[in-house]
């Protein structure tokens, strides 16, 4: 019997110990501000959300939780603007590529809440005022205005063309709706009498070139994940069913 108990291995001899007691690798730099623009994306998701509901039922605490938002964006642009000004030239093409990227987001998404804050602010000035045609179609303009943010924000997260493709293609609803608006209170051929004609303008232009900033993010995003343009993408994705199985059946036989 050993008059001593065994020793304890030291954490330096053993190596299973050695892996619990290590933490875990820092996130690079580049992974971390594509995480942030994509929480950024998030909150101006919410702002979106907010004006869409805010809209449709008249709620002034919904239209004013618009300024907070806005606030948070700010935020993360100068987030993000640091960042990538510190770290660009520390790495590799690919990594560079995501921190422009980053900074194109940011530009988009800071100018998108200033947009939705335009809207809150003349919502507010208007109360209950709208037609209910206006209220509809207002609703249903923040409401797409929404799922384009939040597809564009996953797009760039899990690197998502088609989604990217999506955001891109629901930006012409948005400018359908925007020109019945504008017949309706500019040309207004009925000769009806409108309501807050100069408020819902203002409100409708505010949505209309936040989706043309969202759609941009999402061009972007086509970028970022393939290195193409664009165009370049849309004639892939547009090509008709039979030339698509065909190329299914060339590639199927290239495997085999």
């Amino acid at each position: 019997m050993a008059l001593f108990p065994k020793a304890l291995p030291d954490a330096g001899d053993d190596p299973t110990i050695r892996t619990r007691t290590q933490s875990p690798a820092p996130e690079p730099a580049s992974a971390h501000l594509v995480r942030r623009t994509v929480q950024a994306c998030r909150v101006a998701t919410d702002a979106a959300s907010a004006a869409a509901e805010g809209i449709a039922t008249g709620s002034l605490t919904l239209l004013n939780s618009i300024r907070q938002r806005e606030r948070e964006l700010d935020t993360f642009d100068m987030e993000i603007d640091s960042g990538v000004t510190s770290v660009i030239t520390q790495v590799k093409e690919l990594e560079a590529r995501d921190l422009l990227a980053c900074m194109k987001f940011m530009i988009g998404l800071e100018r998108i809440g200033d947009l939705l804050l335009s809207f809150a602010n003349s919502a507010q000035s208007v109360s209950n005022r709208l037609d209910p045609q206006d209220t509809r179609e207002l609703t249903r303009m923040a409401t797409l205005l929404e799922k384009m943010l939040s597809d564009v924000g996953n797009a760039l997260s899990e690197r998502d063309a088609k989604r990217a493709i999506d955001v891109l293609r629901a930006d012409a609803e948005i400018d359908r709706l925007r020109n019945l608006i504008f017949q309706r209170h500019i040309e207004n051929p009925e000769g009806a009498s409108h309501q807050a004609s100069l408020q819902v303008i203002f409100m409708t232009q505010s949505l209309e070139r936040a989706g043309d900033h969202a759609k941009n993010l999402a061009e972007e995003v086509c970028h970022v994940v393939s290195g193409h343009s664009v165009r370049h993408l849309l004639m892939a994705y547009d090509k008709p069913i039979e030339q698509m199985f065909l190329d299914w059946l060339r590639k199927r036989d290239e495997k085999h």
